[in-house]
């Protein structure tokens, strides 16, 4: 027995198939949405919902869809984390600035009752 036809060639191999390559650079340039939810119900009670969303894209094309998270994420970026420290000093600071005005006028008022007797 003959076979009539070969097998086709895995992609990549014949020219007109595109390899892996290929496809990242599309998946990446044009971006993918991967999206699905997960339901558990027992006797029409709902008793866990998950959604799951994904996007895969490069960074460039993340960004024209306002996709930026990574930018302002403190354990991803440094600018973030910079920023974040920044505003925490501020915020001690001022917390400070407070306390020492309060115990400046509890010890002002101490002093005037010592004075008053």
């Amino acid at each position: 027995m003959t076979m009539a036809g070969r097998l086709p060639e895995p992609y990549g191999r014949d020219g007109g198939g595109a390899n892996l390559a290929d496809i990242l650079e599309r998946v990446l340039d044009k971006g993918i949405v991967i999206a699905g939810d997960i339901r558990i119900n027992l006797l029409d009670i709902e008793l866990l919902t998950i959604k799951l969303r994904s996007v895969v894209a490069s960074v460039d094309r993340a960004k024209e869809m306002c996709i930026d998270w990574w930018e302002y994420d403190p354990e991803l970026s440094a600018r973030a984390r910079r920023e974040q420290l920044n505003r925490e000093n501020r915020e001690l600071r001022e917390r400070l600035a407070a306390l020492v005005a309060l115990e400046a006028l509890e010890t002002g008022r101490g002093q005037r009752q010592e004075d008053d007797r």
